[in-house]
């Protein structure tokens, strides 16, 4: 049985490994940010679309609270910045609400309903461990998207680096410090080509 230090653990790691990933988007170009690269969600807009959107139906049905998206596909946020502060809040609630369940809750059954109105009853445990292992399938895809578009490897995701002590990055700061000229640079060296950013880039 996967206890409660279990989930809380798992929660952490989660709102970690988003942070590392969405640092890593945030410092594309729009145009790659937005590049169909033939992932399930299309792009590394599209994925992290999707997660937050599943994320909130989840925590929907687990407390009865927030937002309940019936369509999967949906873009929730078309602008990144918007999307990335709704992946802090949305993170900060997941470890807010699963630190709360205890032993006897998680073995308990938790009733719901699917998005065709469908009643369903599972273990809460189950249902848990169901929404960090969707977390952890789309946030890989996510990572290829990043492996693909810059040609380099993507900061790493593991759960034993987060263990270990590694590094996250503030969103917060991370987006309060990039301003909207930055991004409008980078569509703009994108158009340009990579030989026009090298030279730009040279010393």
């Amino acid at each position: 049985m996967i206890t409660q230090e279990h989930f809380k653990l798992l929660a952490a790691y989660n709102r970690w490994a988003n942070a590392r990933l969405y640092a890593a988007a945030l410092d594309l170009s729009e145009l790659s940010y937005r590049l169909h690269t033939g992932v399930y969600f299309g792009s590394l807009h599209g994925t992290p679309n999707h997660l937050l959107l599943t994320d909130r139906l989840w925590l929907k049905r687990l407390t009865g609270e927030g937002d309940l998206p019936n369509d999967l596909n949906a873009i929730l946020y078309e602008d990144r910045i918007e999307l990335t502060k709704a992946r802090i809040a949305e993170d900060n609630r997941m470890v807010e609400v699963t630190g709360k369940y205890d032993e006897t809750a998680l073995r308990g059954l938790h009733s719901y309903r699917t998005t065709s109105g469908m009643p369903q009853s599972q273990v809460l445990a189950d249902i848990l461990l169901h929404l960090f292992n969707h977390q952890t399938h789309h946030r890989g895809q996510a990572h290829a998207c990043l492996s693909i578009l810059t040609g380099g490897e993507p900061p790493s995701l593991d759960l034993l680096a987060f263990q270990k002590g590694g590094a996250a990055p503030n969103l917060e700061k991370l987006i309060a410090s990039n301003p909207a000229d930055c991004e409008r640079d980078k569509v703009h060296d994108d158009r340009r080509g990579p030989k026009a950013r090298s030279q730009r880039d040279s010393p």
